[in-house]
Formats: structure tokens, sequence, C-alpha cells
């Protein structure tokens, strides 16, 4: 009887794990294929392949990160004070 719970919590670990792993991996490649559009492909000479040849000459991405970053700070200043007020509540 015993074993019952240990290998459902078995189960449901592996599945947390899976899931895990599965946001990390996709997480990172979608990292990777932004660093590449917003800086990398700017660095690199210009391209035959129509796809990457209009990334190297995109202009939107290479902006997008340095004015998100200020929003960024501020919300994840704002989300902590918020977690403070509730705390101490």
């Amino acid at each position: 009887m015993s074993s019952a719970p240990s290998t459902a919590q078995g189960i449901a670990g592996r599945g947390r794990v899976f899931w895990g792993w599965l946001f990390v991996a996709t997480g990172s490649i979608s990292f990777l294929g932004f660093l590449y559009a917003a800086m990398i492909s700017k660095l690199l000479p210009p391209s035959d392949n129509p796809v990457v040849f209009a990334i190297q000459n995109d202009k939107y991405y290479c902006f997008l990160v340095p004015l998100t970053l200020p929003i960024l700070v501020v919300s994840v200043y704002f989300h902590w004070l918020s977690m403070k007020l509730f705390k101490h509540a």
C-alpha cells in the first residue's frame, strides 16, 4: 500500500521534469533565434537567402531590447513591491 503514493509521485515528478526541460529548451531556442535576428545577423556579410537577407535588413528588432529593458526593470520592481505588500499586510 505504501508504494502506490510514491509511484504516483514519481510519475508526476517525471512529468514536471519533462515540462520544465521543455520550457527551458523552448525559451533557449527562442532567445538564440532573437539574438541572431537582433545582433549577430547584422555582423555577417549580406546573404543570398531572401529570409536571412530580410532579417539582416530589419531595423525593428535591434531596437526592441534596448527599449524594453527599462520597462522590464520597472515591472520587476512593481512585482517585488506588490509581493512585499501582500506578505506584510
